[in-house]
């Protein structure tokens, strides 16, 4: 009897022995990170500037991780909107937050109360891209060099006007921070947005401003606009003949940048895997040329190196935020 069953009793045994082998490796792949679609929160309208980037580098994302990466917009209310839906998704690495550092930097400084804090609801994951804004004057400002525009500027105080996206945005707090830099007095125009503000220049209603170079470049190959600076730390290569105003005021670095953050609590592996793939997106031809074509440069960082650059942004507003003389609302 025990003869008989001995083969049986081998095979249960090596049957055994099997599942026990495989049932691990069944669980890590049901468990291995992402096994579903992932969400980018962006606390913006379609077709601005975290939009653009947050379609791109899903795009790509999804590709690279094999499951689909999701845009939800979600604009309102300074971004408490977004912020609430990354607050209340599971924290388990499948919703982030892709938008520009006003939400941490501007809106904490001119609102007195948001339903948010950069400090403890978010951590940083990367820095996804940034997206310079252009000096530009009207063609019958005399001045064809930065340096020579200071010097008009100086020459004629109060007599020039410069326009705006809106009270608040960076396109005004770039101009409030030049000025406050070097002692210019420039008569500030507000529009809403640049749909309003770009005309204004072409029109001559207003002298300067700062935009976006898709904004512009149209009218800088038609001599409609001067090119004369930009507020990123250093010249872009979309326009590498023009000099940074971080080359005559050192530190001075203005230009927007959008990153993808996590709620707090999130895993730190789910954080550190975005933030991987992320760089490598970043580096890609297709992606490079892709957001070139926007008026946009792609970065990639650490999450280390997005928080460092997000208080660094942090500072500098805060100072122009001052220097505007904008009061908390």
């Amino acid at each position: 009897m025990n003869s008989i069953n001995a083969p049986r009793r081998l095979l249960l045994a090596s049957a055994m022995l099997a599942a026990g082998t495989l049932l691990p490796l069944f669980a890590g792949a049901q468990s291995a990170y992402p096994n579903r679609p992932i969400k980018f929160v962006v606390p913006y309208a379609a077709g601005g500037l975290p939009d653009t980037v947050a379609r791109i580098f899903a795009q790509r994302l999804g590709e690279k991780l094999g499951q689909s990466v999701v845009v939800d917009n979600r604009p309102g209310a300074n971004g408490v909107v977004a912020a609430q839906a990354l607050a209340t998704a599971p924290k388990d690495g499948y919703t982030f937050l892709v938008t520009d550092g006003s939400m941490f930097s501007i809106n904490p400084a001119i609102y007195k109360s948001l339903g948010y804090d950069y400090k403890r609801d978010f951590m940083p994951v990367s820095a996804a891209a940034r997206a310079p804004l252009y000096l530009a004057v009207h063609p019958k400002v005399p001045a064809n060099t930065f340096q020579e525009f200071v010097a008009l500027a100086k020459s004629k105080p109060g007599t020039l006007n410069y326009g705006s996206s809106g009270i608040g945005s960076t396109h005004h707090l770039t101009m409030e921070a030049l000025k406050a830099s070097l002692g210019l007095q420039i008569t500030h125009v507000p529009f809403k947005g640049t749909g309003q503000s770009v005309p204004a220049l072409i029109g001559g209603q207003v002298e300067v401003l700062f935009s976006a170079l898709p904004s512009l470049v149209g009218f800088v190959k038609g001599g409609q606009v001067k090119l004369l600076a930009t507020n990123s730390a250093h010249r872009s290569a979309q326009e590498p003949n023009v000099p940074a105003i971080a080359e005559t005021i050192p530190g001075f670095d203005f230009a927007p940048i959008v990153g993808v953050l996590a709620a707090t609590g999130t895993p730190a592996s789910a954080i550190d895997r975005i933030s991987a793939e992320i760089a490598q997106i970043a580096k890609m031809p297709e992606v490079i040329a892709t957001l070139s074509n926007a008026g946009i440069e792609p970065i990639g960082s650490t999450p280390a190196e997005y928080g460092k650059a997000i208080l660094g942004e942090n500072e500098r507003l805060a100072k122009a935020i001052v220097a505007s003389g904008i009061k908390p609302e």
